[in-house]
């Protein structure tokens, strides 16, 4: 995979997690629970099933990478110039991030451990996900000051799969980035006009 310069990786992942943010604060936030909870047939998430989706991520990796990265500040690492994806890292990366267009490259089947609940709470769900767009950030800044690439991180997988604090940055904002598009088609094809804030 090709390199990148460090500083411009974790520049651009931060703009995108400011925009998911912006996008949870400014457009979900002012739609009724009515609309937040649409969904046209069973099967299909509504916009806060894709954000609860999210935040059950949230929860298990900014934890590992908040581990990862004071681990690797107790060892005194330092930044590389540059980052390099591993083959997997860039590959879960790929298979998350919308297209240019602003399709989604292909249905995936969630894990278990994953599955969003049948009727979120609104109101907890849209914080909660802010919040950790704001951890994220905070992450971000700490991780500008220590080797990307050697730090590693357990995947929700298994234990025993890991990547590099730098490719679990790029998944999981691909990850985000994927189910917000997923929320704003949701929310686009409700019939229902805006309504209430939550």
């Amino acid at each position: 995979m090709a390199s990148i310069d460090t500083g411009v990786l974790l520049k651009q992942l931060s703009i995108q997690i400011l925009a998911a943010q912006y996008k949870a604060e400014d457009r979900f936030g002012g739609q009724s629970v009515e609309v937040l909870s649409y969904t046209p047939e069973a099967g299909k998430w509504s916009a806060l099933q894709c954000l609860e989706h999210l935040n059950t991520y949230g929860r298990f990796y900014l934890p590992a990478l908040d581990e990862a990265i004071t681990a690797a500040e107790q060892n005194n690492s330092r930044p590389l110039d540059t980052f390099k994806s591993s083959w997997l890292g860039a590959w879960f990366t790929k298979q998350m991030q919308p297209t240019p267009e602003g399709k989604l490259r292909s249905r995936m089947k969630s894990p278990k451990g994953h599955l969003p609940s049948i009727q979120p709470d609104a109101g907890p769900v849209l914080n909660e996900f802010i919040q950790q767009q704001e951890t994220m950030e905070a992450l971000m800044d700490r991780a500008a000051k220590i080797n990307l690439q050697k730090a590693k991180v357990a995947t929700s997988l298994s234990s025993l799969i890991k990547l590099s604090v730098g490719d679990t940055f790029g998944f999981m904002t691909a990850h985000i980035n994927r189910h917000v598009l997923q929320a704003e088609n949701m929310i686009r094809s409700c019939p229902q006009k805006v309504g209430k804030a939550v």
